[in-house]
């Protein structure tokens, strides 16, 4: 299946964080976009790898995700390894995506930046013939590189060289993060810890800052995002702005 975006989490719930306002309206369009989730994040305070599977799924139906995979790295041990990137140029070949959203290189959790830097060094990787991968069927993959590279951002604020309109789908990205139950606006944590995110106040800090971006683009609310690269093929890069 061909991709127009992939974008890439360190862990299950980032993409949702990040770009999924972003992900719902361009699926809405009829874009095909998916989801690559490093790890498990097995690692995580609160909840379950079982029951963020079951979250992380739930909230692939409520943006509209054509597919989500997780590709079971070691969470808190995201190191750039040969090893590691070569599932991730597995992906993309696979999906041969335009675009890829990629994790901050800069961010209070130490695997978004982790996350960042191998994944864009598996996408420069991905471009070269001789570095052979096999799909499940054993068929050699062809080379493939997105003509763009962006990063959205999770905690840590940057100044972003576009935001793109998610005024139509603030209610889409919101559903989804609450997919994650375990995780986000817990109100009351239980017998496990309240953590940064789980926190209601961190829930209502992102409504805040898709405001505070939007007012920044000239619209109602936004996400932000920087450009990694200069693109390969511009064009690619069209439809996010102009929308």
């Amino acid at each position: 299946m061909k991709l127009t975006v992939l974008a890439f989490g360190a862990h299950p719930d980032d993409t949702e964080l990040g770009c999924s306002g972003t992900l719902a309206a361009l699926t809405s369009q009829g874009y095909e976009a998916g989801v690559i989730d490093l790890t498990r994040g097995e690692m995580g305070s609160r909840g379950s790898t079982e029951l963020r599977k079951k979250e992380a799924e739930a909230a692939a139906k409520i943006i509209g995700l054509k597919v989500r995979e997780n590709l079971g790295l070691p969470d808190t041990e995201l190191v750039n390894s040969r090893e590691n990137q070569l599932p991730i140029i597995k992906m993309l070949r696979k999906y041969k995506p335009d675009i890829c959203l990629l994790p901050p290189l800069v961010d209070r959790h130490p695997d978004h930046g982790d996350a960042a830097r191998l994944i864009k060094d598996a996408i420069f990787y991905s471009g070269l013939v001789k570095i052979e991968t096999k799909s499940k069927n054993g068929t050699i993959q062809e080379p493939h590189r997105p003509g763009q590279v962006l990063h959205y951002m999770i905690d840590t604020h940057f100044e972003p060289d576009f935001v793109f309109d998610i005024s139509d789908t603030i209610y889409i990205k919101e559903k989804a993060i609450h997919a994650f139950s375990s995780q986000f606006d817990v109100k009351d944590p239980g017998d496990e810890p309240q953590t940064h995110v789980s926190d209601p106040a961190f829930f209502e800090m992102l409504r805040a800052r898709a405001k505070q971006f939007g007012h920044k683009g000239g619209f109602e609310y936004g996400e932000p995002f920087l450009i990694s690269e200069k693109p390969f093929a511009a064009k690619s890069l069209d439809f996010l702005i102009s929308s």
